[in-house]
Formats: structure tokens, sequence, C-alpha cells
């Protein structure tokens, strides 16, 4: 039970990881690029968050980002190894071309997390814990204090700079 508790922290760190790093080489987003981006960074901005870090969390919000990918790719992935990942992949770039998303950060996102999990997975992981883990990284992001959560992503976004 203990181990299955250390593998889901160390799941969601990874996939933290995986998903903001995928969204900063990516420069995601000098603006809101999808509909409603925008709209929620203000709002974050109004209450007292950071602005470039709103529009980080508007695009996860609004388009099927790396954050997707990385969800999508461990279920997959969890369902049918490799090629249940890449067909997450599929869905999210599909996903993507709904949106009007110009970009390609939640495909890469969902190729990357599938080699990563199924890595993981040789040393002891099971693609389910990817899956609590990634629901733990998007909550870190979205659910505890969007002030504080755009101020880090905001810190991160300007490394790339």
């Amino acid at each position: 039970m203990l181990g299955e508790v250390a593998h889901i922290l160390a799941a969601s760190v990874i996939c933290w990881a995986l998903f903001v790093s995928v969204d900063i080489f990516f420069k995601l987003p000098k603006k809101g690029g999808v509909s409603g981006a925008t709209t929620i960074a203000e709002e974050i901005e109004g209450g007292g968050g950071d602005l470039h870090g709103g529009y980080m969390m508007g695009n996860i919000v609004c388009s099927p980002d790396a954050s997707a990918g990385t969800l999508l790719a461990a279920c997959g992935t969890c369902i049918a190894g490799i090629p249940g990942g890449l067909a997450a992949a599929v869905l999210v770039f599909a996903g993507n071309r709904i949106c009007h998303d110009p970009g390609y950060a939640g495909t890469t996102g969902a190729v990357l997390a599938t080699f990563v999990i199924t890595g993981c997975m040789y040393a002891g992981f099971a693609a389910s814990d990817f899956i609590a883990g990634m629901v733990i990284a998007i909550l870190t992001i979205q659910g505890l204090s969007h002030p504080a959560a755009s101020r880090v992503l905001a810190h991160l976004w300007r490394w790339r700079v």
C-alpha cells in the first residue's frame, strides 16, 4: 500500500514536469491561444495571479494541451500499452484541430507520456499510477490556488524568454 502511494506521488511529479516542460518548450502561451483562454487569464490576473501563468492555465482548460495529452496517454497505455498511448495521441491531435488550437503540445505530450510511462513500467510502476498521478498534477495547477499556480507557471514561463 505504501509503495503504491509512493509510486503515485512520484508519477505525479513526473507528469507535472512532463506536461509543464512540453508547454514551455512549445513556448505556450504568449497569449491566449484558444477561445476562452484570454478570459480565464484576465480573471486569474484580476484575482491576484499572473497574466502569463493565467494564459497557460487558460490554455490547459480550453484545449487538449500537454496535460490532457499526458492524462489520455496514461489511460491509453493502461488499457493497451504503447498502441493505446499512441491512439490517445491521435485523439488529442483531433481534439486540437476541433478547438482550432494551432499547436501540437497536447499531441507531443501524449506521445512522450506514452514512452515515459512505458519506461517507468519497467521500473515497477503501473500505468494506473500515472492516471492518478496526472490527476494530482492537474489538481495542483488548476484546483488548489489559481493565483499561486499562475505565479509558479509564470516564473517557469519566463525562463524560456
